[in-house]
């Protein structure tokens, strides 16, 4: 059962630096539960606002009605219990409905609203699809604006009339004038977190457009340098955002451009890099080549931010 309401979340996760943990796989591509569970505990034991479950990075994309509702349901209960899990939900809207309500059932929060699979849709489509989902669950929803699921200024304020549960807005899109209106229409009626693949690329001139926090993916990895990294950015300190971005962050999307999907890959790379594993990625991604990873191994010890041992935290 959900410890928030969804406002008591909302005011939660505004204020934090969020993450999306990996799924992990066996060597068979089966769910490695137990894989999951020991990288949700290792996560969860930062100081981090909340983590979804099975979404994008959990190549949440990848799995069954089934799998999702155990990845989710393990995610809940290998979390420390100050760190809220959110589900995710996408696909048709029936798919969709399915995954918020095993979400809920499983213990989480809420939702992470993920694009309609593969067609294109009009506001008033879009408008009833998400409002078939947020009505499905009393848990929070966000939605995330990305693809085909682009949500108007006048789209999200119909939402949020509708729905006291839905909370947020995650953007992936980027367009400044979009952004401008969906705020200046909606204020404080909800938070908005960047979802730009690398988040940490733009985080500092999207804090000025109202988007106090992000979902960072190297998180998984290395989440001493994220949790630096987001202070920089709340701090608006930007000649130590400026050095990160030199030292780290933008050589790694120069890894991660190389290979297509590789914003998935990269970051199973990178638990592996820093001596933990998830497993691969499942197809159609594939992991990044030999070279590839031994160029991210020297880059994470170049940049001189390898994660803590456990020993070390205590």
């Amino acid at each position: 059962m959900a410890q928030y309401t969804p406002q008591e979340l909302a005011a939660r996760l505004k204020e934090g630096l969020l993450s999306f943990p990996a799924t992990a796989f066996n060597a068979d591509q089966a769910v490695d539960e137990d894989g999951v569970r020991e990288h949700v505990a290792w996560q969860s034991g930062y100081d981090v606002a909340g983590l979804f479950a099975a979404g994008g990075t959990g190549e949440g994309f990848s799995l069954t009605l089934e799998e999702h509702a155990q990845v989710v349901r393990a995610s809940v209960e290998s979390s420390r219990a100050e760190v809220p899990v959110l589900g995710s939900a996408g696909g048709s809207t029936r798919q969709a409905i399915a995954q918020a309500q095993a979400s809920e059932v499983a213990g989480a929060e809420g939702i992470l609203l993920l694009p309609p699979y593969l067609t294109e849709c009009d506001q008033q489509g879009l408008l009833e699809h998400a409002s078939a989902i947020i009505g499905s669950t009393r848990t929070a929803v966000i939605v995330y604006n990305r693809a085909n699921a682009v949500y108007s200024a006048e789209t999200v304020a119909e939402l949020a009339r509708r729905h006291e549960n839905f909370i947020g807005f995650k953007d992936a899109i980027g367009d400044i004038e979009h952004l401008a209106k969906v705020y200046a229409g909606n204020g404080d009626r909800m938070f908005y977190l960047g979802g730009l693949p690398t988040a940490e690329t733009y985080a500092l001139p999207l804090l000025q457009l109202g988007m106090s926090t992000y979902s960072s993916a190297m998180f998984n990895f290395v989440p001493e340098f994220a949790l630096d990294f987001y202070r920089d950015v709340r701090n608006q300190d930007r000649d130590s955002v400026t050095e990160k971005l030199n030292r780290f962050v933008l050589p790694y999307l120069d890894i991660r451009d190389r290979g297509k999907g590789f914003g998935v890959s990269i970051v199973k790379a990178g638990i592996r890099a820093v001596g933990r594993s998830v497993g691969s990625v499942r197809p159609p991604l594939h992991d990044l080549s030999e070279q590839d990873h031994a160029d991210l191994i020297a880059l994470i010890k170049e940049a001189g931010i390898s994660p803590l041992s456990p020993a070390m935290m205590a």
